[in-house]
């Protein structure tokens, strides 16, 4: 049975201060990518999103993610991250690298008003959202929040099968 153990849970995931402490702690361990890695989720994104779509990567942390659309074709992809400490590792990590257009910029999700709308094609969340909201929580809590009348969003609801057996649930939403 599905449960939201976000109740549970003390940490402030809203917090930059939070995420600056957790990747100065976990630098040495490398790149994480939270749920599933790119190759999982290409048969959906590549669905979803032309590689000549400006993408926004919402929550990009020290993951590859934005790193194999990168090398998948997509050449234009704008990294934020609430914390300072994931966007520095991933200035330093793709400052020589010059075959994309691969950005990275410090920034608070819940205030996107430095970009105009219509800025980006796309929009990449594989966990801020659910970190910021409800996190680790199954479809039954999530869906009310993805679903509401006022986003008109489309929502699919695929299940990913993890390599260790286990599940990622992953929504997708577009705009009508």
């Amino acid at each position: 049975m599905f449960r939201d153990v976000s109740a549970c849970n003390t940490y402030n995931y809203g917090d930059a201060l939070y995420w600056d402490a957790r990747y100065i702690q976990e630098a040495a361990a490398g790149a994480f990518d939270w749920y599933q890695r790119y190759p999982a989720l290409r048969p959906f994104v590549r669905k979803y999103i032309p590689t000549s779509s400006r993408i926004l990567m919402v929550g990009c942390g020290n993951a590859v993610m934005s790193e194999d659309m990168a090398k998948d074709g997509y050449e234009d992809i704008m990294n934020v991250d609430i914390s300072s400490v994931a966007i520095d590792l991933m200035r330093r990590k793709y400052e020589h690298v010059s075959l994309w257009k691969l950005i990275d910029m410090q920034m608070d999700v819940k205030d996107m008003s430095f970009f105009p709308d219509e800025t980006f094609d796309g929009v990449v969340d594989k966990g801020t959202l659910d970190s910021l909201m409800i996190t680790y929580g199954d479809p039954t809590v999530r869906m009310p929040h993805l679903s509401k009348p006022v986003y008109s969003w489309e929502i699919e609801l695929y299940v990913i099968r993890r390599a260790l057996g286990k599940y990622a649930m992953s929504s997708l939403c577009s705009r009508l």
